[in-house]
């Protein structure tokens, strides 16, 4: 215990003492490693990339307004409602919320706890009042909630790499719903237009009939085929209204309150420039969180080794006591330090450096096999598109030659030189290459949005909140 005195010997004393703590808490010794990034695999190219003719980069669009080049007004219209109203990332954002009170919750371990007591006791003929401020202060001169501080920081960039991925991920499922649901629109008008087409060959069946040329077996073949198309017409509003369903939900939205118009798919598909493979690592938000999770993970290796140190810390009050309370001679105060130092645990601490460090292997390998598996997905979706793109020529010539082949067969029809069998297997071959076109254009529509999900969506690693403006959230973190 100290003793000054003066007030004014007390004030200076409690001054001096708070200048050297303050500098000893902030710029005292930091143990444990210091973070290095680890070193992630990759490519000088993409092997699927081969043969493509460079398409004009995205960056020159608003980062994250992606879906703008399908040039969909639709689409741009519901886009944006995911970031305001979808749940997911919502509970997202709380997440990132929450990161962000738990670095001010480490930082308050850098200052002093005080406490304010006022007590009153009295007698018949004596009363006697206290009035008085008790504080403790754990120093941190090795680092360890300075590190902890780190270790959150780098946490609350994983949180906000969580989010922008929930972002986009939620806005890549509307555009794969969205694009579906086009899809089922073009197939409903191309069932429709094919129901007309068979009502006409029933017709010219029902005439030909009349006239004794073919069977009744004929007729009935015929309007077998329209009923089975009509039929399937009709099943496939049921993915339709599923798709419109899901469209609401990841708008935040009860199904009840969306009515889409229907409007068949376009055949616009962009070129998607995929850049080189290392700008991957700074493009996927999930490849950013994963990397900031290296760095928490390093940074509790070093909380965990200060706890070798001894533990230093203050206690102390300040105040008044008597009656009357507030005058000099009844002023009161105290100081007090204490350390701690560790003296056996039975392998305690070294069992928990190990931990941590076992954690942060396995934070390294987590953001490697992110990357490798990001990686992949753009390679694979690389290869669908241009698998797809050769696809397509094929599949539309296929229609352009059934449709020959089922007008030549129908006219021979009407002649009477082909039996109706001949235009019943025309009929099918041309629904058949004209439904396996559709679906590769809607498989080309879908593997681009996947596409550009792989590449980040125009997402940025200098997006994420910078470390030092997270680690100054809370005002008293002096700038040193």
């Amino acid at each position: 215990m100290f003793r000054f005195a003066t007030l004014k010997q007390r004030q200076q004393a409690w001054a001096c003492i708070s200048v050297t703590l303050l500098v000893l808490c902030f710029s005292g010794c930091t143990v444990g490693p210091d973070y290095i990034r680890p070193p992630a695999p990759e490519s000088a190219k993409y092997k699927e990339q081969k043969g493509w003719k460079r398409a004009a980069p995205l960056d020159d669009r608003d980062r994250g307004f992606w879906w703008t080049v399908f040039k969909d007004g639709t689409l741009n219209t519901f886009e944006p409602q995911v970031e305001l109203s979808n749940q997911t990332v919502a509970a997202a954002q709380a997440a990132y919320q929450q990161s962000l009170a738990i670095i001010k919750e480490a930082q308050a371990g850098l200052f002093p706890t005080v406490n304010v007591n006022y007590t009153a006791t009295g007698s018949n003929s004596v009363a006697l009042k206290t009035l008085a401020a008790n504080g403790s202060w754990d120093l941190d001169l090795w680092g360890k909630i300075r590190r902890m501080v780190e270790a959150d920081v780098a946490g609350a960039q994983v949180s906000a790499g969580d989010l922008a991925n929930a972002k986009l991920s939620e806005q890549a499922l509307l555009a794969t719903a969205y694009f579906n649901l086009r899809a089922a629109d073009a197939l409903q008008a191309l069932l429709d237009d094919t129901v007309v087409a068979y009502k006409k060959t029933l017709t010219i069946t029902e005439n030909q009939y009349q006239a004794g040329t073919v069977s009744l077996a004929d007729v009935a073949t015929a309007r077998a085929q329209v009923l089975t198309t009509e039929s399937s017409a009709i099943n496939v509003g049921v993915s339709r209204a599923q798709f419109e369903h899901a469209i609401a939900v990841l708008m935040g939205k009860p199904p009840a309150e969306l009515a889409i118009k229907s409007h068949s798919l376009g055949y616009y598909i962009p070129a998607i420039p995929a850049g080189v493979p290392s700008e991957l690592l700074e493009r996927r938000p999930d490849i950013a969180a994963a990397e900031r999770n290296v760095q928490q993970e390093n940074a509790l290796i070093g909380a965990e080794i200060a706890l070798y140190y001894p533990d230093v810390s203050l206690s102390g009050s300040i105040g008044f006591t008597g009656s009357p309370v507030f005058t000099l001679a009844n002023a009161i105060w105290t100081l007090a330090g204490s350390v701690a130092q560790p003296a056996f645990d039975a392998g305690l601490r070294n069992a928990q450096v190990e931990a941590a460090t076992a954690a942060y292997y396995q934070s390294v390998a987590n953001y490697r096999q992110t990357v490798l598996t990001a990686f992949q997905q753009v390679e694979d979706q690389l290869a669908a598109v241009r698998i797809l793109n050769r696809q397509q020529k094929v599949a539309d010539e296929a229609v352009k030659a059934a449709q020959q082949e089922m007008d030549i067969i129908l006219n021979q029809y009407q002649a009477g030189t082909v039996a109706f069998t001949a235009v019943v297997v025309a009929q099918a071959t041309l629904l058949g290459d004209q439904e396996a076109a559709l679906m590769v254009r809607q498989s080309r529509f879908l593997a681009t949005v996947s596409l550009i999900e792989d590449l980040g969506g125009g997402w940025d690693a200098g997006l994420l909140p910078s470390g030092v403006a997270l680690d100054h959230i809370n005002p008293l973190i002096p700038r040193l």
